[in-house]
């Protein structure tokens, strides 16, 4: 259960630090996204309260912004395909 926590509190920094998404964060400590989205939504919250209000605010304006990314994504990708053909 420590390490668990211990996780759940070093993933929420990360985040809050690097303001990146929780996939982002997955890659980074070598689990799954489910397991990051667990840890600082459902374990953070009892175990810090500040950090978890924190890394709300991430995930928050990362959730507004999804769209925006997977537009972007999308026209790359189609940009690549051009510069390919």
């Amino acid at each position: 259960m420590e390490e668990m926590t211990t996780r759940a509190r070093e993933e929420a920094r990360y985040i809050s630090e690097t303001g990146c998404t929780l996939r982002a964060c997955a890659a980074v400590f070598g689990v799954g996204k489910s397991t990051v989205h667990t840890d600082v939504t459902k374990r953070l919250k009892d175990v810090d309260p500040v950090l978890y209000a924190q890394v709300e605010q991430v995930l928050g304006a990362n959730l507004a912004d999804r769209h925006l990314r997977g537009g972007r994504s999308t026209k790359l990708k189609y940009l690549r395909e051009k510069k390919q053909s």
